[in-house]
């Protein structure tokens, strides 16, 4: 049986996304409070834990040096939607994790209260 643990992670940033038709409001410079849960599910280890939260924190700290109070497009070198960025934190996470054998990780994004997006990869 596995089990989902969750935290979630908050910062501002702006962004400009290309592509757009001209005169979309999200091709002019905007911002937002972005907010970032990250999942991870598995079976539990001796303790009782999938993940310790506290080793979570460094997804966080990844978003704080990264992403927080900054505009994304001088961050990131991708289009910075909520989709792409969902997929670069989910591989982020991957990387900054601890995680067990066959344990999987899900981020979603939120750029406002009522949006998000996940990456399913």
């Amino acid at each position: 049986m596995s089990y989902t643990i969750g935290k979630e992670f908050c910062f501002s940033a702006s962004h400009t996304l290309r592509g757009l038709p001209e005169g979309h409001k999200c091709g002019r410079p905007h911002g937002h409070n972005w907010v970032i849960q990250v999942e991870v599910t598995g079976e539990l280890d001796d303790v009782g834990f999938v993940v310790d939260y506290a080793e979570l924190g460094a997804v966080g700290a990844v978003i704080d040096d990264r992403l927080d109070h900054r505009h994304l497009n001088d961050a990131l070198e991708f289009n910075p939607t909520a989709e792409n960025l969902s997929r670069y934190l989910t591989e982020t996470a991957r990387a900054v994790l601890n995680l067990p054998l066959g344990a999987t990780v899900r981020v979603q994004v939120s750029e406002t209260p009522k949006t998000w997006a996940v990456w399913n990869g």
